[in-house]
């Protein structure tokens, strides 16, 4: 099953995504900011992660650097989640790691779609690697 790490603050956030990703199939799991993220990536690298842009403790730009030096972090798939559109935000965060962005608020819909796109809907991503 594919595992999806959301990174927010907001822990209303959290859950109403956790709850999205588990009707779509995707283990959930989840940090309250970059720190407690990055600790959980070293013990579990996730398919993807949703990434908040206003991460406390690690900033988000930060927290993407560090993820891709890791062992195993360029693996996930990172949608920086935005409230802003703002192109030299969204830019860095692309420069830093990020594979796409997702303005905020999202719902089920957008949300579904840009997973989708990623190509991480009804793909078994440990599966497909090994084919």
């Amino acid at each position: 099953m594919t595992q999806c790490l959301i990174v927010d603050a907001s822990r209303v956030i959290r859950r109403v995504t956790a709850r999205i990703l588990e009707d779509l199939k995707i283990e959930a799991l989840e940090a309250e900011d970059g720190s407690v993220a990055l600790d959980g990536c070293r013990h579990t690298m996730p398919d993807a992660i949703l990434l908040d842009a206003h991460t406390p403790s690690v900033s988000a730009i930060e927290f993407l650097r560090v993820l891709r030096r890791e062992e195993g972090g360029t693996t996930p798939v990172v949608v920086f989640c935005t409230t802003e559109n703002d192109a030299d935000a969204i830019t860095a965060a692309v420069t830093a790691g990020a594979n796409d962005f997702l303005l905020k608020p999202y719902d089920r819909e957008s949300l579904e779609n840009k997973l989708a796109e990623l190509g991480l809907l009804g793909v078994d991503r440990a599966e497909h690697a090994r084919l």
